[in-house]
């Protein structure tokens, strides 16, 4: 696959730098040459003994090089560089230009890089008129170089439920999340979401690695199953992968694969481009830190089969479990989940609302399973005098439920929220010091009755 924001940002610089190189030529700088000798024998064969051919060489590379500050100050330079500061294939392209791709700073690396292509466009020529063909050429081979030795694995898939400022927002060099006509050569269905013909999406594409296609292809796929993991934990949207990926070798054929997630998408996450750092750093932190194999982990899975189901209030049972996994160990006979969630999740003078509000979802969801509430009525609600209905408090348990997960996992709770609950509560229950004991009377004050009744005497 190509990307078509690179291309029209390599192409757009390139004829931007040309502009300006050709005008400091009209204005007299001149590209210098250097004369290369070189013994010919016969058919042109170097060989000792023979006579010697000169011809000289434009050191265009040269002329380009002293001019880079100027070239990095025209407008369409800093797209390109900020683009090629996450391209996958940055390290590759400075080797094969004979560059120390670990040397350096990133955007040291990218001026390096983009000097490299100016000199591939305009190789030995004395003036700077841009031929396509030559311009093309060099595209395809930075553009070439973002794939390995030619057996990488792809893997794209649609996502719903987000939406994104930028074209293309890159997670790491190998993964991506793309608007789906940012990039050539995808699969028709991916471009209509599946076959729905709907086009409210944006596209996943993965380069999974050089392993057997089949190792490959299953870590991608954990790839972008932990990716949905991390965007739902980190906004309130209800993002989903669409049920079918297709990945392909290298130029080969796509192929069908089945994800194994499903659900649709409520409300909508949108990155703008200022949170697009955050997201990269989120995305790293989650897949590093996700729990595995402790309480955390089975509430995190269960949140995960809430925001899968058809609607929020189908997905209250799996969200209600996974809380009191969290914050009931004694099992549900205790009535301490609504107290401790409300520590945990609400100021002080919110507490006694959140709590409220909390024994309205079990409440509900005591109505949810006995069928009561398959058809939302704002006649029957668990508690008539709230102002939000019951798809809001289903929802209400998921936003708490997401906020807990994701304090954990980024370090701001330990893993102990029970205990951190019941601190809270007692020092709560405490009085401050104002109210502390009332105020000591004048003979608790000086300890001696009697001088007590003294100096009242003065006083009166």
């Amino acid at each position: 696959m190509r990307s078509l924001e690179l291309t029209a940002a390599v192409t757009d610089f390139v004829e931007a730098a040309a502009a300006q190189l050709q005008a400091e030529v009209a204005c007299g700088a001149e590209v210098a040459f250097e004369l290369e000798g070189q013994r010919a024998g016969r058919r042109g064969a170097a060989r000792a003994g023979g006579s010697v051919l000169y011809a000289y060489r434009a050191l265009t590379d040269r002329f380009i090089g002293e001019r880079s500050a100027t070239l990095a100050r025209l407008p369409s330079y800093g797209e390109l560089a900020g683009l090629l500061e996450g391209f996958g294939g940055l390290e590759r392209y400075l080797a094969s230009v004979g560059a120390d791709p670990s040397r350096g700073e990133v955007r040291a690396r990218v001026r390096i890089a983009i000097t490299a292509l100016l000199c591939d466009v305009f190789e030995e020529q004395s003036d700077f008129q841009l031929h396509p063909e030559r311009l093309r050429a060099a595209r395809e081979r930075l553009e070439s170089s973002a794939l390995a030795d030619g057996c990488e694995t792809t893997i794209v898939a649609t996502l719903h439920g987000i939406a994104i400022g930028s074209t293309e927002l890159a997670l790491t060099k190998s993964l991506v999340i793309v608007q789906p006509h940012a990039l050539e050569g995808l699969p028709e269905e991916a471009l209509t979401a599946g076959g729905t013909g709907r086009h409210d999406h944006l596209i996943v594409a993965l380069a999974a690695g050089e392993d057997e296609p089949s190792q490959a292809i299953a870590r991608g796929c954990e790839v972008l199953r932990e990716l949905l993991r991390a965007l739902r934990l980190f906004g309130d949207g209800r993002v989903t992968l669409g049920t079918l990926a297709w990945a392909r070798v290298a130029g080969g054929r796509w192929r069908t694969l089945a994800l194994g997630t499903g659900g649709r998408p409520h409300g909508m996450l949108v990155v703008t481009a200022e949170q697009e750092d955050e997201l990269r750093a989120f995305c790293n932190l989650v897949s590093r830190r996700a729990p595995h194999a402790n309480e955390v982990a089975w509430a995190l899975r269960r949140f995960e089969l809430g925001c899968e189901r058809e609607s929020p209030m189908e997905g209250l049972t799996d969200h209600l479990l996974a809380l009191r996994a969290l914050l009931e160990p004694e099992g549900p006979a205790s009535g301490q989940l609504a107290g401790r969630l409300a520590a945990l999740c609400a100021m002080a003078e919110q507490r006694m609302a959140l709590t409220e509000r909390t024994l309205a979802a079990l409440a509900l969801e005591r109505d949810v399973v006995s069928g009561g509430a398959a058809h939302p009525d704002p006649e029957r609600r668990p508690d008539p005098a709230r102002p939000a209905g019951q798809l809001e408090l289903a929802r209400d348990m998921a936003d708490h439920l997401r906020a807990l997960l994701r304090d954990v996992i980024c370090g701001h709770l330990g893993t102990d929220l029970v205990g951190f609950a019941e601190e809270i509560l007692l020092a709560s229950a405490q009085p401050s010091d104002d109210e502390a004991a009332p105020a000591p009377s004048v003979e608790e004050a000086l300890g001696d009755p009697s001088q007590a009744s003294e100096i009242l005497d003065i006083f009166i």
